[in-house]
């Protein structure tokens, strides 16, 4: 069976981003894509509306918003909350705007345009140190201590964590098609049962549609550096996912 955290509420991520085309046609679409429970806002008075009725994981913040700094929204949000994850994400390369983000209490910053898979793996990361730092769960770091030199599934199937413990988060059809795959524990899974886990209708859906997954997810692993992905053709079966070690 594949290695799955302990089934949890998808994270409430709050994206502030005055830019409406960016926040809801892209930014809110593609964290939902990544099972993720998003609330846009456009302003950060919003964003506070947001806050009194509803609880975030996470924040998502852009530096230039039309009514307040997002330097000065980073600096209230921390002073509320030690617990809060706060990401800045800006257009300008100045390094003096990654150096004031983290000031004002960012945990992560990313510059602009950013891609969503970057993002969605930025969310999970920080999200597992927030856990950490709340449970106390950290472990100390110990020269010799080995990690695990397989490719896994964590936080509840949403990220594939290579034997390189880089992070990929991983789309609903994608995390879909791997809990298949590595179910089958290193044997061959036909096209049919992987479009019948995919489709409800497997006679609307383009066989090519699989193709293009396995190609996505193969070259977001290298794009990542994480390697190459161990999901192989299996000719005349299907596919199959050899985890390693």
């Amino acid at each position: 069976m594949p290695e799955l955290s302990t089934p949890a509420s998808p994270l409430h991520i709050a994206v502030l981003e005055d830019d409406t085309e960016l926040r809801e046609a892209i930014l809110l679409p593609g964290l939902r894509d990544y099972g993720f429970t998003v609330s846009g806002a456009g302003t950060s008075a919003e964003l506070y509306r947001l806050m009194l009725s509803q609880r975030f994981d996470i924040v998502t913040l852009d530096i230039g918003l039309p009514d307040e700094s997002g330097l000065t929204v980073a600096r209230h949000l921390r002073e509320l909350s030690a617990r809060l994850g706060i990401i800045m994400l800006t257009g300008n390369q100045d390094k003096h705007d990654h150096l004031h983000a983290l000031g004002a209490g960012a945990d992560a910053y990313l510059s602009k345009p950013v891609d969503i898979d970057v993002l969605a793996a930025t969310l999970h990361s920080l999200a597992r140190r927030l856990a950490e730092k709340s449970t106390g769960s950290v472990q100390p770091h110990v020269a010799n201590q080995q990690t695990p030199r397989h490719w896994r599934l964590e936080t509840d199937g949403w990220c594939l964590v290579s034997p390189n413990a880089v992070v990929l988060a991983l789309t609903a059809p994608e995390r879909c098609l791997l809990s298949v795959l590595i179910s089958a524990q290193d044997a061959p899974v036909s096209r049919e049962t992987l479009i019948a886990a995919l489709s409800d209708n497997v006679y609307d859906f383009d066989p090519h549609r699989l193709e293009m997954l396995v190609y996505r997810l193969r070259r977001k692993a290298i794009d990542a550096a994480a390697g190459n992905l161990p999901l192989l053709t299996s000719r005349g079966a299907g596919y199959l996912f050899v985890r390693g070690e």
